[in-house]
């Protein structure tokens, strides 16, 4: 009797321990309750629009955000969206965060509506990770960008299945090098303390040895901008070999030429508080969530406040010119398009903007202006019209066609590719302007520096290639020559005016004076 008492007790308590969980799987299995999605009253939808309605139904209008951990990466992403240029104020932090801090504690239709409010968040804050805060076409009439769409009901389902919406953001954002060196620009400039110099003024240029008190002044800026590294000449008014390295280098670093002298373009680089220069990246890093998120393999940039183009070929960067674009006045567009074709030899048809403001002025004072600039006038019927037939009072009626020639106003060879703008790439007459150090100074269009050397290097690599004796040849023979491009060619002219290179923090004069406007609209 009491062996059989004894077995049955043995057996009870092998049951009871296989059958009782442990404190931790309890814990578990709670954390797993607590995790369940639950479908959510189709009244909560109602008055949602239809993106909203889309992410919910992919989820089989579910709890989207029953997961801590997806919950807890999109309150990183809204923290840390600071570093892509966006302030975490603009999407709900101020509420999300008490929200979450109380969320087990939530009545079901409050934890419905805080899911709701989470996705809302996603999807502005996706959005503008991926195409930016603003509209370029609302704000600028000669920006030809496309626009940019995402399926982001695809990306927030496979985050949120996969717990993995941290990467789901990444992938959101662009990736070109150069919006990455602008975001590594804006951490390394808030490492630098704040201050407060006065603004420098000068009536004339500084040079090398001279002693003016102003240059105190200017040592203490450059060495807070990390270009004067040496202390012990810091507070005398010499301009010495010190600073006068310091200065070049600060030249370089903000587009400038770097030749030691000091003078307006210097002055007005050093003025730059350390809050206006944050503004300036802010104001890049939308800028790039505007361009395209892919470049292709081949493609001509060009960035205006630079005064650059680069040759992009199979993702290489195989050249880069000096160029010069359009005044303030006469701004070059921001646009992308595709190569079409290259002209050698070309000939001009002025455009109406220079009709009115340059020509009819100029011809009206002198009527030599048509034969010194070798300009053929023709009517509306394609008949010529001689110099003293031209009727100033009907200017515009007419079309002027400069002849081609080394002298041409587009020089010996341009790049065509379509926009409704009439601009594109070419030589030029007025080769000296490439030594300026400001260099807007053109009608509209963007003229290169050596460009037959860049047009060898694009044709080289088409099918029927031309080399650069082919080219000379056409040149000498001096007729009009239009080679068709084959290849696929993306043409970029774009804007931006800050990165970071092994140099350091790099800024370029904002020639359009679109950084402060942009940042306003941005924190409006």
């Amino acid at each position: 009797m009491i062996k059989n008492i004894l077995f049955t007790f043995f057996f009870l308590s092998l049951i009871s321990c296989k059958n009782t969980p442990s404190t931790d799987t309890i814990s578990e299995n709670k954390e797993e309750i607590k995790e369940i999605s639950r479908p959510i009253p189709i009244e909560h939808f109602e008055t949602l629009n239809d993106s909203l309605k889309l992410y919910y139904s992919k989820l089989n209008n579910h709890e989207i955000w029953f997961n801590k951990k997806n919950r807890q990466d999109l309150i990183s992403e809204i923290k840390n969206s600071y570093k892509e240029g966006l302030n975490p104020d603009d999407y709900n932090l101020k509420k999300i965060e008490p929200l979450e801090k109380k969320r087990d504690s939530l009545k079901d239709n409050d934890v419905f509506e805080y899911d709701i409010l989470l996705t809302t968040t996603f999807e502005k804050l996706a959005l503008h990770l991926y195409k930016g805060k603003l509209n370029p076409k609302k704000l600028y009439d000669d920006w030809d960008l496309k626009t940019k769409t995402i399926a982001l009901s695809s990306y927030l389902e496979k985050g949120i299945t996969s717990k993995t919406l941290d990467k789901t953001f990444n992938e959101i954002k662009p990736q070109h090098f150069i919006y990455n060196q602008i975001k590594k620009s804006l951490l390394v400039l808030d490492k630098y303390p704040d201050y407060d110099f006065k603004k420098n003024k000068i009536d004339t240029k500084i040079e090398f040895h001279d002693t003016i008190d102003e240059i105190i002044t200017i040592k203490h800026k450059l060495a807070y901008w990390k270009d004067y590294t040496r202390k012990d000449s810091i507070t005398t008014p010499i301009y010495d070999t010190i600073t006068f390295i310091a200065v070049k280098k600060f030249q370089a670093r903000n587009g400038l030429k770097s030749d030691g002298v000091i003078g307006n373009g210097t002055i007005k680089a050093l003025n730059f508080s350390k809050e206006e220069r944050k503004e300036q990246i802010i104001a890049n890093l939308e800028r790039w969530k505007w361009f395209p998120k892919d470049f292709g393999e081949n493609y001509l940039i060009t960035n205006l406040p630079d005064y650059q183009i680069a040759y992009v070929f199979k993702n290489d960067t195989i050249a880069k010119h000096n160029i010069v674009v359009g005044t303030p006045k006469r701004k070059t567009p921001v646009l992308t398009s595709k190569l079409s074709n290259l002209v050698f030899n070309p000939t001009w048809t002025v455009p109406p903007t220079i009709i009115k403001e340059d020509l009819t002025p100029s011809a009206k004072k002198n009527i030599t202006y048509f034969e010194r600039t070798r300009m053929t006038i023709y009517d509306s019927t394609g008949s010529k019209v001689t110099p003293e037939e031209w009727d100033s009072e009907r200017a515009r009626s007419y079309r002027y066609v400069q002849n081609s020639g080394y002298n041409n106003s587009l020089g010996l060879v341009k790049f065509n590719f379509p926009n409704r703008h009439l601009v594109y790439l070419h030589d030029t007459n007025h080769r000296d302007y490439f030594s300026r150090e400001y260099r807007a100074l053109s009608s509209g269009c963007v003229r290169i520096e050596n460009p037959l050397d860049l047009s060898e290097k694009i044709l080289k690599n088409e099918k029927k290639k031309l080399t650069k004796t082919d080219i000379d040849t056409i040149i000498k023979r001096k007729n009009i020559k239009t080679v068709p491009i084959q290849n696929e060619i993306n043409v970029y002219f774009l804007y931006w005016t800050n990165w970071l290179d092994k140099d350091g923090l790099q800024f370029r004069e904002d020639i359009y004076n679109l950084d402060k406007k942009l940042y306003r609209s941005l924190r409006s």
